[in-house]
């Protein structure tokens, strides 16, 4: 029997996700809390924009945990921070899942670790991107991998059988080292989608601006900084090294540029999830990302004014008070360096 798995958010990536191992005839369902969005995956189905190439692809999907019968091998969580408890609370009550994945961006892992349990926890890391165009239609915007890993470092079953069905999906790389995995894409969320909610800018038009890739070095060597502190050995990510990008002096320089324009041929096109709820009027996902460097630098002792500001000035968003807008990026370049 196939292993059967529950896509937790049917958002952008857990979306495009869920389109690529249905057509790939793996046994999945989906949970959604948008019941529109639900409706139509079921029928006609969602329609999925495969980096231009666009089909219509049928989707089991449920609305609500009481919808669901019999039990999953596997619960793949693509929620954002505010989700988790309440969505998958109804499903460890009931005894439903097996292996819980936590897929969220910023620091939610123990999160979902303290819900599910240790012995059903599993980390994943999503590296490429994808935009949410409204109801039952979803597109895949770069292609990049998956990153899988046991917090111990084990290598498991579970792990590779996992892998083996996502690879429907992208390429999967499992790793010994989730953490530095975590952290890696920590630095990347914190820099490029920070900037991104606050500028209304794809990754690659930031990089593409003078003070916005500044601002860009400055924070990844903020967040680079943040996690030498805890000790962790950062992994590579979307196909570069992470201490590649930290700009220490003007000799540090050109070899952050070409690893900048490096992980731009990749992910360039990516548009920030949390500008994507901005414009929605959503609440987003900061202060696990940026908001998740800063309070980590306090613990630590390090400093990280950049991404606080940034967590300041996302909020004013959410609140009305300021909207996403290209000159902030020479406000964010501009502070004073601690």
């Amino acid at each position: 029997m196939s292993p059967r798995v529950l896509i937790v958010g049917a958002g952008a990536i857990g979306g495009v996700t869920a389109a690529h191992l249905a057509r790939a005839g793996h046994d999945i369902t989906v949970l959604d809390a948008n019941a529109a969005h639900v409706a139509a995956m079921r029928d006609p189905g969602l329609t999925f924009d495969e980096l231009g190439q666009v089909s219509l692809v049928k989707i089991d999907a449920v609305a609500s945990a009481s919808e669901l019968t019999g039990t999953f091998d596997f619960a793949l969580v693509f929620l954002k921070a505010l989700y988790i408890e309440p969505a998958l609370t109804p499903l460890v009550e009931r005894r439903l899942v097996d292996t819980y994945v936590s897929f969220g961006n910023g620091l939610v892992q123990d999160t979902v670790e303290q819900l599910v349990g240790s012995d059903r926890f599993l980390i994943g890391v999503v590296e490429w991107g994808a935009t949410n165009l409204g109801v039952g239609h979803l597109a895949q915007t770069t292609v990049a991998p998956f990153v899988l890993g046991e917090k111990d470092g084990t290598r498991s079953r579970r792990a590779e059988t996992l892998a083996a069905i996502l690879s429907a999906a992208a390429h999967v790389r499992l790793v010994d080292n989730v953490l530095g995995q975590v952290w890696a894409k920590l630095l990347l969320n914190s820099t490029f989608s920070g900037l991104g909610a606050v500028s209304g800018l794809t990754y690659a038009e930031i990089a593409a601006d003078a003070d916005g890739r500044d601002a860009a070095f400055r924070l990844w060597a903020e967040g680079y900084d943040v996690s030498r502190s805890l000790g962790i050995e950062l992994d590579e990510v979307a196909g570069i090294r992470p201490e590649s990008l930290v700009v220490r002096d003007a000799s540090d320089r050109r070899s952050a540029d070409a690893s900048l324009e490096k992980l731009m041929a990749t992910l360039g096109p990516t548009k920030a999830s949390m500008l994507q709820d901005l414009e929605r009027g959503a609440l987003t996902e900061v202060d696990v990302i940026n908001g998740g460097v800063t309070a980590t630098a306090a613990k630590v002792a390090v400093s990280a004014p950049l991404n606080s500001r940034i967590v300041d000035i996302v909020h004013e968003c959410e609140r009305g008070i300021r909207t996403p807008t290209r000159s902030v990026l020479a406000e964010l370049a501009a502070l004073p360096v601690h």
